[in-house]
């Protein structure tokens, strides 16, 4: 009887160190694991402070270099840089002011507007001044969409229309632009999808979206109940490129 039991307990306690060795694996395991994903997160965040850095400062050079060249061509740095700034500094909050998002249109039609050089009729009208809040880039995938679906593929006259008003706490866009003849071209853009679920997420009961596919141009309807803010908020200044 005591040979069965010193032999139960031979075996038990070589189950149980066996046990405690792969228990004791599995944390250092673990612990590599976590130790390796804090350096990887550590590196990105080292990245994300230098990526930045290193493209204004580049940015700066090529506008100064540019500036005795070409007008338009420092024009469209300084407005690239000014898209760059909003996307990387000011979008990762919820909501941001409404001026400097209608600030980020405004340099991005400049932008394909230059691109188009006179080719492009584009007619815009923006509200003058804000005092609310609304989800970043929420707007600009419609104005891609337009661009890369209708504009830029048509051979002849190409043309938008950009209608944005505010009527109390309602902010209303209405976006026609010109289509291609060429039916095969008349697929929707794959980032509306995305825009619907942020709407859906961002302003459930709040907005309202209808997109109209027509014969010679697509309609985008888009309606929106924004947040009111009583303080004006401070429109970004830009003397230049150099963060």
């Amino acid at each position: 009887m005591l040979a069965g039991l010193r032999g139960s307990i031979t075996v038990g306690g070589v189950a149980a160190a066996i046990h405690l060795l792969k228990c004791f694996q599995e944390k250092q395991q673990t612990a590599l694991q976590l130790e390796k994903e804090k350096a990887n997160a550590e590196l990105q965040i080292l990245k994300a402070q230098v990526h930045p850095h290193f493209l204004f400062n580049t940015l700066n050079t090529i506008y100064s270099c540019t500036q005795d060249v070409s007008q338009k061509a420092s024009g469209m740095i300084l407005g690239l840089s000014h898209l760059l700034r909003y996307i990387l500094y000011d979008c990762n909050q919820p909501l941001v002011p409404l001026q400097k998002e209608l600030t980020m249109i405004s340099d991005y039609l400049q932008l394909e507007q230059a691109r188009y050089d006179q080719g492009l009729d584009m007619a815009v009208q923006l509200p003058k001044t804000t005092h609310h809040l609304i989800a970043p880039l929420l707007l600009l995938p419609f104005l891609e969409n337009a661009f890369k679906h209708g504009a830029s593929r048509m051979i002849e006259s190409p043309w938008i229309s950009l209608t944005l008003t505010l009527h109390d706490d309602i902010l209303a866009m209405k976006l026609i632009n010109g289509k291609p003849a060429d039916p095969k071209h008349s697929l929707p853009g794959i980032g509306i999808a995305n825009v619907r679920k942020r709407l859906a997420l961002s302003y459930p009961d709040q907005h309202e979206l209808a997109i109209h596919d027509e014969e010679e141009m697509y309609i985008v309807n888009l309606t929106l109940t924004l947040t009111h803010v009583y303080a004006e908020p401070v429109k970004p200044v830009y003397t230049g490129i150099a963060d």
